[in-house]
């Protein structure tokens, strides 16, 4: 009787110390994370109304401005380098983009997809989208006047490019070639 009464106290202890201390399982690991807290990127923007967007030319002959007027800029159209190999057309997409972030800006229209990596890049006092392509890429002629093209970049909304013959006759300034307004003629 006394060895049941002893093996019956031991089986007490041990299951008060056990209540104590119940042994790991996974979901204790799952309740404590050794990283601190992780930010991701930025909530999607909406895509912009462009009613009444239009292309403009900005001071610099060889840059072009896209948005509605007297609202801020959407788009923007550079060349550099014009008529030389290494000539190239920056794309940017003003929207604000996470520091340090890359991109694929895509260009879709008249029967072309452009793929154009794009960057976070400072301007001013904030971060947009903005990458250069060779001149001489194909894809550029989704900004041919036909039909309307739209740009995207994730999370940054889609921009409605309405039909205009400035965009593609920057492209072709930009290549060198000489069928181009006189507003964007290439200087010699």
């Amino acid at each position: 009787m006394m060895r049941r009464l002893a093996m019956m106290a031991g089986l007490a202890l041990a299951g008060s110390l056990a209540g104590c201390k119940p042994p790991p399982t996974d979901n204790s690991v799952a309740r404590v994370s050794l990283l601190g807290p992780v930010s991701g990127p930025s909530a999607p923007l909406p895509s912009p109304d462009t009613t009444g967007a239009m292309w403009t030319q900005s001071a610099n002959p060889l840059r072009l401005v896209y948005g509605v007027p007297g609202k801020p800029v959407l788009v923007a159209l550079e060349c550099l380098d014009p008529a030389s190999a290494t000539a190239r057309i920056r794309i940017t997409r003003q929207s604000p983009a996470d520091e340090g972030a890359s991109a694929l800006l895509a260009l879709i229209g008249n029967g072309w997809i452009g793929r154009f990596p794009v960057n976070a890049t400072s301007l001013g006092t904030r971060s947009v989208w903005q990458g250069e392509v060779p001149a001489l890429t194909r894809e550029w002629n989704a900004l041919k006047p036909e039909r309307e093209a739209t740009v995207t970049v994730p999370g940054a909304g889609l921009v409605k490019l309405n039909p205009s013959p400035l965009p593609m006759a920057l492209v072709t300034a930009c290549r060198g070639k000489v069928e181009t307004p006189a507003a964007l003629e290439v200087p010699a």
